[in-house]
């Protein structure tokens, strides 16, 4: 579990600092057209799917125990939501960085990088999915489960 909320950190920082390189950046290039850039975006996705998301992960942690019950499955959901999260922001920051800066950013490469960034958030859902269904059934056959913070 802390190795989540760890991760959850790391993305937090990292998302407010995205910001923070969105703001000057553009500003030291006299960069106004919000649009027409990627780069305000890094912001929300590392912060949403980083951030919010590992917490809410976690707090289905703490109450259905996932890793327990399914803990090859959630390492593989972790490590493909992680890697996921940090290429796909990765390359929004690289290519809204090419935007502002004024050079081409249409290649072919940026795109397929980033293709996979999505296609390994996209696994991870799914393997969620079956890592909390695995920890459902399980909580089934055990009969009702009391409260993280209340006891048993």
């Amino acid at each position: 579990m802390m190795r989540l909320l760890y991760t959850a950190f790391a993305f937090g920082i990292t998302g407010v600092l995205s910001g923070l390189y969105y703001r000057e950046l553009t500003k030291a290039n006299d960069f106004m057209d919000r649009s027409a850039s990627q780069l305000p975006l890094v912001h929300t996705h590392l912060l949403v799917l980083g951030f919010v998301f590992l917490l809410i992960v976690l707090a289905l942690e703490k109450i259905f125990g996932i890793s327990a019950a399914a803990p090859r499955a959630f390492t593989w959901f972790y490590w493909l939501w992680t890697v996921g999260v940090a290429v796909t922001g990765g390359m929004m920051l690289v290519k809204g960085t090419l935007v502002v800066l004024g050079t081409d950013a249409s290649s072919a490469a940026f795109a397929g990088i980033a293709g996979l960034g999505h296609i390994s958030l996209t696994v991870a859902v799914v393997v969620l999915f079956v890592s909390l269904r695995t920890a459902l059934m399980k909580a089934d056959t055990l009969g009702p489960v009391a409260p993280a913070l209340g006891g048993r």
